[in-house]
């Protein structure tokens, strides 16, 4: 292991590192080739862990932690391909980020006029953009992400123009979309790696990841209001422990889309498949195969006491304020680097249970943990003995003498 202790120059302040979101406590891993992988065992347990295969029956697969992005699998990662409804996903974040998704409005009559999978959009609905969100990522529809596209930018191709910029924002470089619904085109593609990292991004939004996470949804209209229920496409909802999305996706040129999401004691992948045969239940037996070789690790920690001005104590110990745990392939706790943000000294008095600082753990540069240093005890000031002056000590005699 590799230990860095840096100390800052400072009177008590501290520099923090920006916590992380939900990815923090995830897991961070090393990629496997495509030659496969037997994950290696741990302790004291011989049980041969799931194999991840040689290659699968797509055009291109991968399996990715979303945390960190590092790929499990990756098979013809970096083709690009068309992805049918996939596109999806980018459709509906932005929507979910546009102002006023809860407002209702009337739907553009020439935007829901669009072939395919459809919410059943009649003219003269009314719905809020988040129902439409909900539309694209249960049912697909594409007269929802069409009618979505119309209303925050004016046209789909306005939208499209807005899609390819966000995918830019992502360090995409393999990604180009001509429409919003995912429709074939010759200029719409993606790759299985970049679509992934788009599931990942779009599953930080709060909206995206309650409705994509969902089995059956209900969808409310208006003109009049009325309420309607539908069974979200994704039977990994329904059929895979952990399943929390994301999108499917068909035309006869893409062929079976699927990007997928699980999340099993705190660790998120994302399975991305273009192309495939019997996609459901090959998203089941990668998924397996990878939670299977990732193993809850208890990160090191270093004893460590920061010295204290003007306290009864020199110094006080620190420690984080939880036991600090990644996810890990077996042998990565090996490479895991750990660095510590703690003030040169602290001014007593100093309370127990004060963050005093944090511990960083990194795998291959990327930041897998992060977690508060506090003190272990608390340091009370040293008691202050005044002076007195020989006129002072004379003043109190005849007083006292006097009184």
């Amino acid at each position: 292991r590799y230990f860095h202790l840096h100390i800052f120059e400072t009177a008590g302040g501290i520099s923090m590192i920006k916590k992380r979101l939900a990815a923090v406590f995830c897991a961070a891993v090393m990629g496997v080739c495509l030659t496969g992988n037997a994950f290696a065992t741990t302790g004291d347990t011989e049980t041969k862990e799931k194999e991840l295969p040689t290659s699968v029956k797509a055009k291109a697969a991968v399996v990715m932690e979303a945390g960190t992005g590092h790929l499990l699998f990756a098979q013809n990662e970096n083709e690009h391909l068309p992805m049918a409804s996939t596109t999806k996903i980018m459709t509906a974040l932005l929507t979910l980020e546009a102002q006023d998704i809860d407002v209702y409005f009337t739907v553009d009559p020439d935007a829901i006029r669009v072939e395919g999978s459809s919410l059943g959009l009649k003219e003269g609905d009314q719905i809020s953009l988040r129902g439409l969100a909900q539309g694209m990522l249960s049912v697909s529809g594409n007269d929802a992400a069409n009618a979505a596209a119309v209303k925050i930018a004016g046209s789909t191709e306005a939208f499209v123009e807005l899609m390819n910029r966000r995918a830019a924002e992502m360090g995409l470089t393999d990604t180009h979309f001509e429409t919003p619904s995912g429709l074939d085109g010759e200029g719409h593609y993606t790759t299985a790696k970049e679509l992934a990292i788009i599931g990942a991004t779009a599953l930080q939004n709060p909206d995206f990841a309650e409705i994509c996470g969902q089995s059956r949804i209900k969808i409310n209209f208006g003109n009049p209001p009325f309420v309607k229920s539908y069974q979200n496409h994704n039977r990994l909802l329904r059929e895979y422990e952990g399943a929390i999305g994301v999108k499917t996706g068909f035309t006869k040129k893409a062929g079976r889309c699927l990007v997928s999401a699980a999340r099993r004691d705190g660790v998120t992948l994302i399975c991305v498949t273009l192309a495939a045969e019997d996609d459901w239940n090959l998203h089941k037996t990668l998924l397996d195969a990878a939670f299977s070789g990732i193993h809850p690790t208890k990160l090191p920690v270093e004893k460590i006491e920061v010295p204290v001005v003007g306290g009864k104590e020199a110094s006080v110990p620190v420690e984080p304020f939880r036991t600090p745990y990644a996810a890990l392939f077996s042998g990565d706790g090996e490479k895991v680097e750990v660095s510590y943000e703690l003030p040169s000294f602290l001014y007593a008095p100093v309370q127990k249970g004060r963050v005093v600082g944090t511990v960083t753990y990194r795998l291959e540069g990327k930041v897998i943990e992060t977690v508060e240093l506090i003190a272990t005890k608390g340091v009370e000031p040293q008691d202050i003995v005044v002076k007195k002056s020989i006129w002072q000590k004379i003043g109190e005699f005849f007083k006292n003498l006097f009184s």
